[in-house]
């Protein structure tokens, strides 16, 4: 009868009987088994184990899939890593940041022919023969040195005016919520691509062993356009690259924990053991993804210990929480995943996407964008100022936005308290702080109307390509070989935006 250690050397003889692990692991080890050709599952679970103690550490010591395929930065890197606070649903850009006086002059008026142009219009916009324009009832004022103007709705962004960076000529190619955020985090409208962050791992790698180099945070909410996991998915890169999502409440990432009457001890056995059956795939198919899946058992190994320490609040002083807002002791919500943000920033985590829905505004939107803002102003400014006072900022980038802006024309009738705005890609407001970004300016220019861009466009693969500049990467050299052409975030466009960086 052979042990487990002379199988793996003679893979192809028949298996002899024993329990393959103790326990809860049974199911685990023979169903990993079970994937090697030739082997069934009932045979995989009569494996017999040895008996002496294992030394684990060569096994699941910290992987170097986890370096990232640059080795370094194409050059020094502004931002050692980012965090994007993501707005789904198209903030109203006249209602938050975009000033715009004549819309007050002209409100009820035809939006003008020549302003309009042969613009694509949604099907949401019913009656297209009649686009009155809408004022915003929304007060502005200047603030700061840099005299960037900023809505009454947002008095906590405007009290970091100063260490902002507007950018007022975003422009995009998608109309339609889910092809417009698509092309927003993976450089394409269509899915299938990987995202920006799982780019960022790929290429740069991971600052901490212990917690994913890629995290997610969703704010609980039950209302809003849907946020798939494919806009943060790894597409054809190594699946080890995807983000991982975080989760509120008890176990905040499925299947960390041991299941009950699983040890630790039982856990890095299997681990190790499985391991060494991947290594034996792996020599038989050259299949990469073998090693990406052995990477994420061993990390979540690693996690067991550090994500119960990072989502533990106890140590964060009254203060902190009274800056961030009340929300923020309600783990789910907006405010608490920015002091979540905010302390995986401090560990060194590559990339954090927070995802907020709710800003699809078509009615209603004097109330509905009061209340995204009262869920989020407080949070985001208070996330720019601790990684300020901690001394991150500047090596940390920011990013505030969403997949597109709203139109300056008024969807169906006005009405002060319910009148809406449809979707807008030709331009529209985000802003960035920190990592290398020039603080206090407002970048770019819309004309009167806030429907064309009269100066200083960026496109969304030139804020991709700047995002990547930031972070040392150069956008047209990190590349991946899929199906016999290579890919970039950026495709074949983006350029950096200069006149942004510090």
């Amino acid at each position: 009868m052979k042990t487990l250690d002379q199988l793996l050397k003679t893979p192809e003889n028949p298996i002899s009987r024993r329990q393959f692990l103790k326990g809860a692991s049974v199911a685990g080890g023979a169903g990993a088994l079970a994937s090697i050709p030739g082997l069934s599952y009932a045979d995989a679970s009569k494996i017999i184990l040895p008996d002496d103690k294992l030394d684990l550490a060569p096994d699941i010591s910290p992987d170097t899939s986890l370096n990232g395929v640059m080795g370094q930065p194409h050059f020094p890197a502004k931002a050692k890593r980012m965090i994007y606070l993501f707005q789904s649903g198209g903030p109203s850009q006249m209602e938050l940041f975009d000033y715009k006086p004549m819309l007050n002059k002209m409100h009820g008026q035809e939006i003008p022919s020549e302003v309009k142009g042969d613009t694509t219009l949604t099907s949401m916009t019913a009656d297209q023969t009649s686009l009155p324009l809408v004022k915003s009832i929304f007060d502005f004022k200047q603030h700061g040195e840099s005299g960037a103007w900023v809505s009454e709705l947002l008095p906590h962004t405007a009290n970091i005016a100063d260490d902002i960076c507007f950018i007022k000529s975003v422009h995009t190619d998608a109309i339609n919520h889910d092809p417009a955020a698509t092309f927003m985090l993976t450089g394409f409208p269509i899915a299938g691509r990987p995202s920006l962050g799982a780019w960022l791992s790929y290429g740069l790698g991971s600052n901490n062993n212990n917690l994913p180099p890629f995290i997610v945070l969703l704010t609980n909410q039950i209302k809003g356009q849907p946020v798939f996991a494919r806009l943060w998915g790894n597409g054809f890169l190594p699946s080890i690259h995807q983000g991982v999502q975080f989760r509120s409440g008890k176990d905040p990432v499925l299947f960390v924990n041991n299941p009950p009457g699983m040890s630790r001890y039982d856990r890095r056995e299997m681990l190790s053991y499985l391991t060494k059956l991947h290594g034996i795939q792996h020599a038989k198919t050259m299949d990469d993804e073998i090693h990406s899946r052995i990477a994420q058992y061993a990390m979540a190994e690693r996690m067991q210990t550090s994500v119960p320490e990072v989502t533990d609040f106890s140590d964060e002083p009254d203060w902190v929480f009274d800056m961030y807002g009340p929300d923020s002791r309600t783990p789910g919500t907006f405010a608490a995943n920015c002091l979540l943000a905010r302390r995986l920033a401090e560990r060194n985590v590559k990339f954090t996407q927070l995802f907020h829905r709710g800003w699809d505004h078509h009615a209603g939107l004097p109330g509905g964008i009061k209340q995204m803002c009262r869920e989020t102003d407080q949070a985001a400014a208070a996330l720019v100022t601790d990684l300020k006072q901690r001394g991150l900022l500047d090596d940390t980038l920011v990013v505030w936005g969403g997949e597109f802006g709203r139109t300056s024309y008024c969807q169906g009738k006005f009405h002060e308290k319910k009148y809406g705005r449809d979707h807008h890609p030709n331009a529209f407001t985000m802003w960035m702080a920190g990592g290398g970004v020039k603080p206090g300016i407002s970048y770019g220019e819309t004309d009167d109307f806030a429907y064309n861009i009269t100066k200083d466009p960026v496109h969304v693969h030139d804020l991709q390509a700047t995002i990547m500049h930031l972070m040392g990467i150069d956008h047209e050299r990190l590349t991946f070989k899929y199906q016999g052409r290579r890919f970039r975030l950026t495709d074949v466009h983006g350029h950096v935006v200069k006149g942004i960086l510090a």
